[in-house]
């Protein structure tokens, strides 16, 4: 197994020696920039189409492909972004969670930042998430540089070397180097009998729930429940006891 479980407190993982309250875990929800394809400016129609063209072929019409589009920080915005701690209380594990969300993506990530750089800022703390690093990391960097928000410390990569940069991915961890084994959240909270994040919405819904619906709280609730399954899932690895909902605490 890649982890071995030293004490209650502390896990090794790839010769990472890591507290769990040294740990961040995260996830967000992204859509695309524009709630359809007529509001979308004729330059950025013709990058779109240019960028999506290896994956549409000639099957799908790009205003039919903009639906995706959240899934490119080029083209797509950041609506929420989850995070969840672990700290000690009487002698008990919780997990504090808390959401940085709204329309206004700047404040969004500015928030974000400002949580990295006075919490989450020192050599020991790590960045965690399902795909993070092919995903929700670079996404982050993406849209901070795009709105001119100067990177953290946790997500500038520039001069670090690949064991230097803060991070752990749990689907990473899950491919013990098959680096073409895809396992989604889902489907890894279902095998190994962690409560599953996906009752309700999925990401490719998230979308038609913020344009349309305009229910921001049900995208929220969805993107938390990711966190914690996340962070679920790291405690399964260990083989440690999972969390009860009582020790769930949401700010």
């Amino acid at each position: 197994m890649l982890f071995l479980l030293t004490s209650q407190e502390k896990f090794t993982a790839m010769n990472l020696h890591l507290k769990l309250e040294n740990i961040l875990f995260l996830d967000i929800e992204t859509v695309p920039q524009e709630a359809s394809w007529d509001n979308v400016s004729e330059n950025t129609k013709h990058l779109f189409e240019q960028k999506t063209a290896y994956q549409r072929k000639e099957e799908i019409a790009v205003e039919d492909f903009y639906e995706r589009a959240g899934i490119w920080a080029e083209f797509g915005k950041i609506i929420c972004i989850s995070v969840g701690y672990f700290v000690t209380q009487k002698n008990e594990k919780q997990l504090r969670v808390k959401s940085f969300f709204g329309d206004d993506e700047k404040e969004i990530l500015e928030g974000f930042k400002n949580l990295l750089d006075s919490h989450f800022n020192r050599n020991e703390h790590v960045l965690c998430a399902h795909n993070g690093k092919e995903f929700d990391f670079p996404y982050i960097a993406r849209r901070m540089i795009i709105h001119r928000i100067e990177l953290p410390n946790k997500l500038n990569l520039f001069g670090k070397k690949p064991w230097e940069i803060p991070r752990l991915d749990t689907m990473e961890l899950w491919k013990f180097g098959d680096y073409k084994h895809y396992t989604s959240l889902k489907l890894l909270t279902s095998i190994l009998g962690t409560p599953s994040p996906k009752d309700d919405i999925d990401g490719s819904e998230v979308a038609k729930v913020y344009y349309e619906e305009k229910n921001l709280d049900r995208i929220v609730t969805y993107c938390e429940k990711d966190t914690i399954a996340v962070a679920q899932l790291l405690l399964r690895f260990n083989n440690e006891e999972l969390l009860e909902e009582f020790q769930i605490v949401r700010a």
